[in-house]
This record gives C-alpha cells, sequence and structure tokens, in this order.
C-alpha cells in the first residue's frame, strides 16, 4: 500500500545532506513551509543552496535558517526587505552568495526544470548586470538572453490537505511557487493541516499529482491562524 505520510518532520527531512540545493515555497508570509525549515534547521544540514522568492523575514523561517549559519548560496528574486536584517548583515559580510533572478525568470527557470526543458530565451534581463555571461540572441528584432532550468535535490512546501499518495490542494494565494517546485526536485516534502482519505479530493481540482511529491507531513494549524486560516495565507 502507497503511504508518503511521514510519521513525523525529522523523519521526512532524514536524508537531506550538506551541500544539497533545497527549493523553498513562499511568497511574502504566505506559503512558507515555516515547520519544514525549522525542523530543516534541527536536521543539521550546511552549506545549503536555497531557492526561493525572498529571502526572509525577521528572525522566522528563513531568515532563522540564515542565521543558523546553514545557507552558502541564496538563489531569489527579493533579497532585501523591510526587516530583512538577517540576509543583509550576511550579504554585506561576505559570508552568503546571491544570485538574484527576477521574478519572471526564477518562476520560469524553475517550471522548465520541472518540464524538461533545456532552457529559454526571455528579454528580461538584457543589457543589466544579470546579462553577464549569458547567451544573447536577436529574435524578431528583439534581444533576448537564454536562461537555464532551475533544478533542487529537494523541494520543502506547504500545502492545506493531502492524501496518503501525495496528492495536494493549496489554500489559494498560499500556492504560489509550490506546483513548480515540486516537479523540479527530485524530492518533494509537503507539510500539510488535513490529511485526508484517498479518493476524497475531487481529481479536477488536484493541483499537484502525487507523481510529485516524496513525503506528505501533517502539522498543526498555528494558534495565529484564526477563523481555519491566516488572512493573506
Amino acid at each position: 500500500m502507497i503511504n508518503k505520510v511521514s510519521n513525523s518532520i525529522s523523519e521526512a527531512l532524514v536524508d537531506i545532506a550538506d551541500g544539497a540545493t533545497i527549493m523553498i515555497g513562499g511568497f511574502g508570509s504566505a506559503g512558507i513551509p515555516l515547520a519544514l525549515i525549522d525542523g530543516l534547521i534541527e536536521q543539521g544540514a550546511r552549506e545549503l543552496t536555497v531557492i526561493t522568492n525572498n529571502s526572509g523575514n525577521g528572525d522566522t523561517g528563513l531568515a532563522s535558517l540564515l542565521k543558523a549559519g546553514r545557507v552558502q548560496k541564496m538563489v531569489c528574486s527579493f533579497p532585501r526587505a523591510i526587516d530583512g536584517y538577517v540576509f543583509n548583515e550576511l550579504y554585506r559580510s561576505g559570508k552568503l552568495q546571491l544570485e538574484l533572478v527576477p521574478q519572471g525568470n526564477l518562476a520560469e527557470r524553475i517550471r522548465s526544470a520541472g518540464a524538461g526543458i533545456g532552457g529559454f530565451f526571455t528579454p528580461t534581463g538584457y543589457g543589466t548586470t544579470l546579462a553577464a555571461g549569458k547567451e544573447t540572441r536577436e529574435i524578431n528584432g528583439r534581444m533576448y538572453i537564454f536562461e537555464q532550468p532551475l533544478h533542487a535535490d529537494v523541494a520543502l512546501i506547504k500545502a492545506e490537505r493531502g492524501d496518503r499518495w501525495g496528492n495536494l490542494v493549496y489554500r489559494k494565494t498560499a500556492r504560489n511557487f509550490a506546483p513548480v517546485m515540486a516537479m523540479a526536485a527530485d524530492r518533494t516534502i509537503a507539510s500539510v493541516h488535513e490529511v485526508v482519505d484517498l479518493g476524497s479530493i475531487d481529481p479536477e481540482v488536484i493541483v499537484t499529482p502525487s507523481i510529485f511529491v516524496n513525503a506528505v507531513v501533517k502539522i498543526d494549524r498555528p494558534a495565529t491562524e484564526t477563523g481555519g486560516f491566516k488572512k493573506g495565507a
């Protein structure tokens, strides 16, 4: 019987190695797999490359992973935020590498990896420092740069509910990068607030099919999420 539900976060994360490339879902405060990030800190993997949209806020979530000294490189679109002081301090002191990727390019590079596409041409970034060292081509009178796929060893994502096979659905904007990240990683670990019976999720509304998911971990809904959902999450 296929059952991808892990008994604990530590069980799901046990095989993550030092030097791994990790995709972490989330956009602003929506869809961040906070429990999995905390579990990754406890697990102890170091020298990680993290692919995500932004670099964390305050002292929680991704910022806490950075603060723990576990990340050697960030690949993201929005590394700076009003309360992103952890990233700022590490980057300015030379303790953290950064690959800045425009948000649309980031999403498409991840999607390309999941779809088996060898890369794509885009006008975004042409004529800027972001195009340095990249192939350029004129197409129909417009200049483009070539972007390569972004692949990961592991994707950590947050979903609303899943079944024992690993089929997932999300809560509105909390979906964000999670579906394409699940496709682009060798191993995908999803936290969910509900594990439902197999067959109870309408196949027409499944966003991430089980083929892209390796482990599901049920976590309690935080007390800060009232009325079933946190506003905007």
